[in-house]
């Protein structure tokens, strides 16, 4: 109901009731709990609004009773229109609804409703003035018509989400986000008019991206999900967006008023799977095991939702030089329960949990290395939230979200040694296959570098070990193999809190309506890494051809191995766990105006983020104002709140009914960044340790091996930010169809990275290359005193800072249609992009699709990866033309066939070749052309589902369900190999997956 004024006192008011904990014992628990700790993305819910007025008069109706009713809210929400027949809904679970509009004569009139994630659904009625009590209404508005966050966001339910064949993996929604390309990344995001690592990923409003690294975390499902709302562009203030690509957001299923549940097995055999291009065979079987149980716990009061997951892979691992290795599995067991509490009608609530275990064994066995050294894996993925919301009163609702997600991941020998080196211990050279990972040395042949006698001892001691350790060819013992175990543990754990408060308020001023809403969130990311050396971990034959490297002392080393310094006994003070924290502050208010036909948005997003690293401790009257701390947290570099001032401001006009014209423009200073650990001070920490050893495996030595170092910042960066602008109309054609159009245009500027202080004074003479900008140039050093720094703490040579001239532009023309009919659905979208510019951050390194360091990549190591070095040109996201095509239909005959078609242009690329600079030893993202010269073939894909239910007994039902992936077994080929000097120069080295069919049964009642 809109209010006829606004009044600030009476907002004060409600606001210190907001603070105030309700009456009951438990919503007082549920209240302190939220505010102990941390969510991360948007709100949970969706809204319905709308005007009721007279079907004779078309005047509008005040003091008409609306209630709103679903399965999935346990009490129902009642309001009463206004003085200009309008009302508002706000803080409802996604689900169909039943509307009752009840006149003061008694006479009452029902719809239904979906209500969908983030998406506040239009509903204009004409009512009856008569006493008649009929069930007939006149729509007036369109059932597409909502009202959401963003001018370019699509929102999905739990019918599109299943009628469509996507797959079992979060990863899998990305597919229905229209204008963005169908990637087949497995850690990377797809490129959405910004880098991957930008884009934001809600599961049930938890922000389920990496910390740091801004990837999808390991393997969230989606077989809970129950609604998806996709957010590309013109953002309000609302929901806290920082995405410099795109935002999507989940929500869970949820119990309801009556008892559901289903089981379901599904099963991809290998025979099902068309043979991977390079391959004979496909020789992966998966399956997947569902279950779930709904339904209240107390009448109209509680309800509870729990499910169990669990797929499974398993190989037939090919036999190695070695013989016959172990097979591939890999299995996880997955929990969800969520509770929904509505004490009051004026209070929601839902607390959840999600607990995720996986293990693998049997992966990574090369070609020629034995059954022993594989590697398995071990990763626990926990999610927990509890959000709720309060309607304080008629036009003010205070909501809340606390969240943690922790994701704990190992790598782990398949074969434990079970012993802990030490300095004061021996290698058991006769059993070195005990000791940790060997390398079975290879015969030498004449060397400029040693003598004839030199290489002769190496040989016959390399001999012997062939003959021990080595495989066998053609009746001949082979070197060059891999015998043992794997070499070390690995456990990177990653953790994030969040806290989110927000605060909306509605009112009328003179002939205008705006809706408030203020913000506040906090959040922690924090990564945790250690490593340790099975055994000795690597061991190499040396064989006398080095001599120690300590200090006068002449001995031939005949055996070397690497070990962490964390595993190693003697080795002096241990290296502590890297601990890496980025903590975030973000504030946020909104107004969106409605005055006639024209809605105006203005609004603002201030941010702050700051990191912590680990090694140094604050110290007056020193250069660099620190001392060395091994292990001690420090405050590595905070932005300024006036450098993150984000405004969005957005401008739209209804020319007639729903049809629209909409402008909007925005900045977003996207939050990803790994520098919290990749400029830590304790990089310096050198954790790995060379071991030598004589011939007898006694210790002669050891010295520790250099790592990456710390890095200072350049003073005076401008965060990373992005600009956009909008420009669409939107056109429904009746209420089954709409139609929409848009243009847009982002600018990316201020990339930090780390750089060589002296980059911009790179001498070019004799390269046959642009060289540094004058303008550049003259610029000088980065840091005017990076040595005086470096002399009394050490550190790098390199150091954080803002690339010169970097940016990146994106151009959007894009056309879109939406159709929701009673049995089908369609989405339908086609974009012309361009991404350009010469900062790249999707192709840095040979294998871009990783958890790669944001903002210490290769790019600016050095000459030929200079931001000039023929970095301008088309980005690796640049996909010119891409036309996506799904939905559903339902039959008759109780069946759904899905569809899902696309096509895309080819991923570009350009030749690398390090001899251009001069650089013959490292050929990684050197440019010896423009960015982007070359593009990859382009790609189509047909993917087709079919379902049969089949009625049982009364609600018990079965269905039978096939989805086929790749129908015309389209493996295109991208990712071609740009280095120059390779003889596959120019191929492709992935492939879109092949053809694949799925198939599943389901029992539910």
């Amino acid at each position: 109901m809109k209010p006829t004024h606004f009044n600030l006192s009476a907002l004060a008011q409600a606001s210190c009731r907001a603070m105030r904990a309700p009456t009951t014992a438990i919503t007082s628990t549920l209240i302190a709990a939220a505010f102990i700790s941390a969510p991360a993305l948007a709100a949970l819910t969706g809204g319905i609004k709308g005007t009721v007025i007279a079907e004779q008069t078309e005047q509008s109706m005040a003091g008409v009773t609306v209630t709103a009713r679903s399965s999935v809210m346990p009490k129902a929400r009642t309001v009463v229109t206004g003085a200009d027949g309008s009302f508002d809904l706000p803080q409802l679970k996604p689900g169909t609804y039943e509307l009752t509009f009840t006149n003061k004569d008694g006479a009452s009139q029902t719809m239904t409703v979906q209500v969908l994630l983030e998406q506040t659904s239009k509903v204009d009625v004409e009512l009856s003035l008569t006493g008649d009590k009929t069930e007939v209404i006149t729509i007036t508005g369109s059932r597409l018509y909502r009202q959401g966050n963003s001018s370019l966001t699509n929102s999905l339910g739990e019918k599109a989400i299943e009628g469509v064949p996507i797959g079992q993996d979060y990863r899998d929604l990305l597919k229905l986000v229209p204008g963005v390309e169908l990637s087949e990344n497995s850690v990377l995001g797809p490129s959405a008019g910004g880098s991957g690592v930008d884009n934001s990923y809600g599961f049930d409003g938890v922000n389920v991206s990496l910390p740091m690294f801004g990837n999808l975390a390991s393997e969230p499902s989606t077989h809970d999900v129950a609604y998806v709302t996709m957010d590309r562009g013109g953002a309000k203030a609302v929901d806290f967006n920082r995405s410099g690509g795109f935002a999507i957001n989940t929500v869970s299923k949820s119990g309801t008023d009556e008892f559901t549940g289903s089981v379901e097995y599904k099963v991809q055999p290998k025979s099902l799977v068309a043979s991977p291009v390079g391959q004979e065979s496909y020789e992966t079987d998966k399956s997947w095991i569902t279950a779930n149980l709904g339904g209240p716990l107390i009448e109209d009061t509680l309800y509870f939702y729990t499910s169990y997951y669990r797929p499974e892979e398993k190989r037939s691992n090919k036999d190695t030089a070695y013989g016959d290795v172990k097979n591939y599995k890999s299995e996880r067991d997955e929990f969800f329960g969520k509770l929904t509490w509505a004490p009051r009608d004026d209070l929601l609530f839902n607390i959840s949990q999600r607990i995720s275990d996986k293990t693998e064994e049997g992966a990574s066995i090369g070609e020629y290395e034995t059954d022993s050294v594989s590697v398995g894996g071990e990763t626990d993925q926990d999610i927990f939230t509890l959000d709720g919301s309060w309607l304080i009163d008629s036009n003010t609702t205070l909501s809340f979200q606390y969240s943690t997600f922790d994701l704990q991941s190992s790598s782990r020998p398949d074969t434990e040694l079970n012993f802990q080196p030490s300095l004061s211990g021996t290698l058991d050279v006769d059993n070195l296959d005990q000791m940790g990972y060997f390398n079975v040395p290879e015969l030498r042949g004449p060397s400029d570098n040693y003598t004839p006698e030199q290489i002769a001892a190496y040989n016959a001691g390399a001999a012997a070990l062939i003959e021990q350790f080595g495989y066998t060819e053609n009746g001949m013992k082979m070197g060059g193999g891999g015998v043992g175990a794997y070499l070390q543990y690995d456990d990177q754990d990653f953790y994030r809190d969040s806290f989110e408060l927000e605060l909306d308020h509605e009112f009328s001023w003179g002939d205008t309506y705006h809706t408030l809403h203020f913000g506040g969130q906090w959040s922690e990311g924090k990564e945790v890494l250690t490593r340790f050396s099975n055994g000795w971990g690597r061991i190499n034959y040396v064989g006398g051809l080095d001599l120690s490297q300590q200090a006068g002392n002449d001995t031939p080393v005949i055996y070397r191995a690497l070990v962490q310094q964390m595993s190693l006994v003697g080795s002096g003070d241990l290296a502590p766990a890297i601990t890496s924290e980025t903590k975030t502050l973000n504030f946020e208010i909104n107004d969106t105006i409605e005055y006639g036909d024209w809605t105006y948005n203005i609004g603002v997003l201030v941010s702050r983020d700051t990191y912590y690293g680990q090694g140094l401790r604050p110290k007056s009257g020193t250069i660099s104002g620190y001392e060395l701390a091994p292990g001690h947290k420090y405050k590595m570099y905070e932005t300024d709140w006036s450098d993150m001032i984000q405004p969005r401001l957005g401008v739209k006009w209804n020319y007639a009914d729903e049809d629209d014209v909409f402008a909007n423009f925005a900045i977003y200073n996207p939050e990803t960044s790994s520098l919290a650990r990749a400029a830590s001070w304790d990089r310096n920490n050198r954790s790995a340790i060379d071991v030598e050893f004589d011939a007898d495996g006694n210790v002669i030595y050891a010295e520790p091996r250099a790592s990456s170092s710390g890095k200072l910042f350049q003073e005076g960066m401008k965060p990373r930010r992005i600009n956009e602008i909008t420009l669409g109309t939107t056109k429904y054609v009746g209420e089954d169809l709409v139609l929409r159009a848009h243009v847009r245009h982002r600018k990316g500027l201020h990339f930090w990275e780390d750089m060589p202080n002296n980059a911009r004074l790179t001498n070019y003479d004799g390269i046959d290359a642009p060289g540094v900008p004058a303008d550049i140039a003259a610029q000088g050093l980065y840091i005017e005193n990076l040595q005086d720094i470096r002399n009394e703490i050490g550190g790098s040579s390199y150091v954080i800072a803002e690339v010169d001239g970097g940016e990146t532009k994106y151009w959007e023309a894009s056309l879109e249609a939406e159709y929701m009919g009673d049995n089908t659905y369609v989405n339908a979208s086609y974009v012309w992009s361009h991404y350009y510019g010469n900062f790249d951050q999707d192709n840095t390194t040979a294998n871009n699709d990783a958890n790669t360091f944001v903002g210490s990549s290769w790019y600016g190591d050095g000459i030929g990866r200079y931001p000039w070095d023929y970095r301008y040109g088309t980005l690796s996201g640049d996909k010119p033309h891409k036309l996506k095509v799904y939905g559903y239909y339902t039959t008759p005959w109780e069946a759904n066939i899905g569809a899902y078609f696309v096509f895309q242009s080819g991923r570009p690329w350009e030749k690398w070749d390090g001899n251009l600079y001069g650089s013959s030893s490292s050929h990684t993202s050197r440019y010896a052309e423009p960015a982007g010269s070359r593009r990859s073939a382009s790609h189509w894909q047909l993917d087709l589902n079919y379902s049969q239910d089949f009625t049982v007994y009364g609600d018990y039902a079965l269905q039978f369900r096939a989805d086929i992936f790749n129908l015309f077994d389209r493996q295109t080929g991208y990712n071609n190999d740009p280095y120059f000097v390779n003889s596959t120069f120019g191929e492709p080295r992935d492939y879109y997956s092949p053809r694949r069919v799925q198939l599943s049964l389901k029992f539910a009642f």
